[in-house]
């Protein structure tokens, strides 16, 4: 015998939910799926973000051998001079909680340890990213909406 939600159930569920500090909440029971969330997310619909176009070749103007040997080292020193925080997974990353909404962060605050710096959504799931070190942000990294790469540096966090 299967556990079935009653709609009392389901509305004493939404009620503590609510009064919770819990943000997401995923239940399954028996096949059926009930998913809660506080968040609030954006996203683009095929309408809104235009015709999807061919990419054209972009021509990459040719640097001296000088250039092309240092940058490199510039990348390194970026990387060496702040914690950064990398996406764990590939997908769209949204700086903020939706489009009206202020950025979770910007160059110059503080962050905590656990505190939300953004959101990257990969095949319609929305993964949280959060900070593991306290700090200030040195460097926001990447566009709002940009796709980002596993493993790609999202910001730079200089240490408390």
């Amino acid at each position: 015998m299967g556990l079935i939600l009653e709609i009392i159930d389901v509305e004493r569920l939404l009620d503590k939910f609510e009064k919770s500090s819990i943000r997401e909440m995923k239940l399954n029971l028996d096949g059926s799926e009930l998913f809660l969330s506080k968040n609030e997310y954006t996203q683009k619909t095929e309408a809104e973000a235009g015709p999807v176009l061919p990419a054209q070749k972009a021509e990459s103007p040719l640097l001296p051998k000088e250039a092309a040997e240092a940058a490199p080292v510039v990348q390194a020193e970026k990387a060496a001079s702040g914690h950064a925080i990398k996406s764990p997974l590939v997908g769209t990353i949204y700086l903020q909680p939706a489009a009206d909404k202020p950025a979770f962060v910007k160059a110059g605050d503080q962050v905590k340890a656990g505190q939300t710096v953004c959101i990257v959504e990969a095949m319609k799931m929305m993964t949280e990213i959060k900070s593991d070190v306290s700090g200030t942000v040195k460097e926001v990294c990447v566009e709002n909406e940009d796709l980002v790469e596993c493993e790609q540096t999202l910001f730079l966090i200089e240490e408390a």
